[in-house]
């Protein structure tokens, strides 16, 4: 391995005339590119691809992810988003970002494009998982997705109680037409059938 000068290195470089090789944990303290999508090509830092943008960050840019200032041009650890050209990024962070978002959800950070961003980022040798995003798994969200179905009348007048309603009438259940997380039947409100909103006392 060029790197870290052990033997077992499987991985070589892509460029014909080129015979250096190294090991996959030793390819970024290397300043190697590995593409993670077919053919799953990899290049020495001598050959390695290099965002085709022209761009150069202003003085004091910083890493829209970490907030840390980024280098004065693009470099191996600095990048660019390709279709805005004023997002600037370390590596590790757009890294960072790409395997939480997955390929449904990874896009710039500031313009927030997907073709070219995402087709660039994998020519970088960015690993972008195709799966879900992290904060998806496990249904993380199932409860933003369940509509507000109790009465929050001070008093509920319903025999059924609160938590029962029926589709339209005096104990139809209608909800704040501000927030939608406050209800209360017609009657316990004193609504008549005419009425078709209400508004709960927050809002």
């Amino acid at each position: 391995c060029f790197v870290c000068g052990h033997t077992g290195a499987t991985i070589t470089c892509c460029d014909t005339d080129c015979d250096r090789s190294f090991h996959l944990p030793c390819a970024k303290e290397g300043g190697c590119v590995t593409q993670f999508l077919p053919p799953y090509r990899a290049f020495c830092p001598a050959h390695s691809p290099h965002q085709a943008v022209e761009a150069t960050p202003e003085p004091g840019t910083h890493c829209l992810i970490c907030t840390e200032p980024v280098e004065e041009r693009k470099t191996y650890s600095t990048m660019v988003c390709p279709a805005c050209k004023r997002a600037w990024f370390h590596r590790d962070c757009i890294q960072g970002q790409a395997l939480a978002a997955g390929i449904l959800a990874f896009q710039c950070p500031l313009c927030r494009d997907t073709l070219a961003f995402v087709l660039d980022m994998f020519v970088m040798g960015i690993r972008i998982p195709f799966r879900e995003p992290s904060w998806e798994e496990d249904n993380a969200f199932a409860d933003l997705d369940e509509r507000h179905s109790q009465c929050n009348a001070s008093e509920c007048l319903y025999p059924g109680g609160r938590e029962e309603a029926e589709e339209e009438g005096p104990w139809e259940l209608l909800l704040c037409r501000s927030c939608a997380a406050e209800g209360t039947h017609r009657r316990c409100s004193g609504l008549t059938d005419s009425i078709t909103s209400w508004e709960c006392d927050s809002c």
